[in-house]
């Protein structure tokens, strides 16, 4: 379905699906669900966290205290972050997992495994999941020495500080592999290692767009965020489905679930700047959802026009003004309009699965990625 035809068909959804009243604030929405399933999910990784192999790459990481280095603040955001939530990925795999519990049609012994309404494989695929998109967090803060300056701090750091990245989400990676053998349910491993190359081809292909040329387009946006920061999820849902027997239609809905709810928690962050009113200046990525919409728009030509506009003599941008030029247009509310689009289609995947705590919980998240 083309995004056009996505926006009109919401139109009329939105009403009739959100109009119950629901959690707006997504930090209260996660704390809630973390109550269902047990236990927070900050401390999904505890086991590779405390092994002595990351304790010694945490002792050297410890030496780029004082520099610029963006594999600190990926550190400091594992401990707690309030605002992104790095570790929720986890907790909606054990809330769909609980949410469908056993499949019925099966009669065996791995019923008998279950603890709180979820079976063990599917606590080790949250943790897997959890330490795959923490490699690649770690990962994604390697500075690029080329475009290095002064005032980014000491070379050596930069140095020092992207050898430790390279190593510590390796290892990550490295540890999550080994798990995910220890599932002993080829399909799974499928699944998760499709996922792993989606992702790598979604932020290879983040790397390669120019936003100032404007070569993305909406669609083009929706495939590459959903490779870079839905495939995971979906995936993991999906396999967690498969590791409790659940038929096709089961596993279809929970990727769906998945799917859709990254895609709008993405372009709740995306749209943040454009819809909080603060008294600093907000800096945004040009390939954010309401200024791809935006281009869209107003069309290659007059994008580079608007662009040189918002520029000084060292070709460093006025996000304040941008930001102005942007609201101008219907960008960001058609960015809105998306966000709710991807909150239904989420809250419908979940209509199929019985009622229980866990299911209101992951429809609570549907509907907090769509509230501002």
């Amino acid at each position: 379905m083309a995004w056009r035809s996505r926006l009109s068909y919401i139109g009329w959804r939105h009403l009739s699906i959100f109009s119950n009243p629901s959690p707006s604030n997504w930090t209260k929405v996660v704390s809630d669900a973390e109550k269902i399933v047990g236990y927070p999910t900050s401390f999904m990784s505890l086991r590779c966290l405390l092994s002595d192999e990351l304790s010694n790459v945490a002792m050297h990481v410890r030496k780029l205290v004082g520099t610029k280095h963006p594999l600190l603040n990926t550190a400091r955001g594992f401990v707690y972050d309030s605002r992104n939530n790095l570790q929720m990925r986890g907790l909606i795999v054990l809330l769909m997992s609980k949410a469908a519990g056993p499949c019925p049609s099966t009669s065996d012994p791995i019923h008998d495994s279950m603890v709180s309404g979820i079976y063990p494989s599917q606590r080790n695929l949250a943790e897997i999941t959890e330490l795959i998109h923490t490699a690649f967090l770690v990962h994604r803060g390697i500075v690029n020495l080329k475009e290095w300056t002064n005032s980014d701090g000491p070379l050596k750091d930069m140095q020092f500080g992207n050898k430790m990245a390279v190593l510590s989400g390796d290892f990550l990676l490295a540890n999550a592999c080994t798990g995910l053998a220890q599932l002993n349910d080829t399909k799974v491993v499928e699944l998760i290692s499709s996922a792993i190359g989606d992702v790598v081809q979604g932020i290879y292909h983040e790397s390669s767009t120019s936003a100032e040329e404007g070569s993305l387009t909406v669609a083009s946006w929706e495939d590459q965020t959903f490779l870079s920061h839905g495939a995971l999820l979906a995936k993991s849902c999906q396999a967690a489905m498969k590791l409790a027997r659940h038929g096709n239609e089961a596993q279809n809905l929970a990727f769906l679930y998945g799917k859709h709810l990254a895609l709008g928690h993405k372009l709740n962050s995306d749209l943040q700047p454009f819809v909080k009113s603060g008294s600093e200046p907000a800096v945004f990525s040009l390939d954010s959802a309401p200024v791809v919409f935006h281009r869209q728009i107003v069309g290659p030509e007059r994008w580079r026009h608007q662009l040189k506009q918002v520029q000084n003599m060292a070709r460093q941008i006025d996000y304040t003004k941008l930001r102005g030029l942007i609201k101008t247009e219907r960008g960001v509310s058609q960015a809105l309009d998306l966000c709710s689009y991807h909150g239904n289609k989420a809250l419908e995947a979940m209509k199929c699965f019985p009622s229980s705590e866990a299911r209101s919980a992951l429809e609570n998240m549907a509907c907090a990625v769509t509230k501002f």
